[in-house]
């Protein structure tokens, strides 16, 4: 499922980072990587604010869907 559609506050691991390699490059840079956790800290309008790598990451709702948990 997308990141979307995570429980604030839960802890969920990667499995795959989809959209253009481009995309996939800038959210690998961000520490999206498969196998890595995330979590969700808010979720506003579709917007996030995500724990990924001991880092806080805000991301908007078209990138988080491309992160497949």
């Amino acid at each position: 499922m997308p990141l979307t559609m995570a429980n604030t506050g839960e802890e969920n691991i990667i499995k795959k980072v989809g959209g253009k390699e481009d995309t996939r490059r800038f959210l690998e840079n961000l520490g999206f990587v498969a196998g890595g956790a995330v979590t969700v800290v808010s979720e506003i309008g579709g917007n996030m604010i995500v724990n990924v790598k001991d880092s806080r990451v805000a991301i908007g709702k078209d990138m988080a869907n491309k992160i497949m948990i």
